[in-house]
């Protein structure tokens, strides 16, 4: 679920924007960036926070 919400912010951006996703879990960190960079994006970060958050930077493909 965490995907899709990531795919429709994307959808609604301009290529060559930013986007930062905060990710909960083991799953959504190891799935999210992947399927991003499998539509063509690039993964600019993936930082662990010491909250439990993970942060993933996302440049729009374009």
């Amino acid at each position: 679920m965490t995907f899709v919400r990531t795919r429709l912010e994307l959808d609604r951006m301009q290529p060559g924007q930013l986007l930062l996703v905060l990710l909960r879990g083991a799953e959504p960190r190891e799935n999210v960036p992947r399927a991003a960079a499998e539509q063509g994006h690039r993964v600019l970060a993936l930082r662990d926070g010491e909250d439990g958050i993970t942060r993933l930077l996302i440049r729009k493909a374009g």
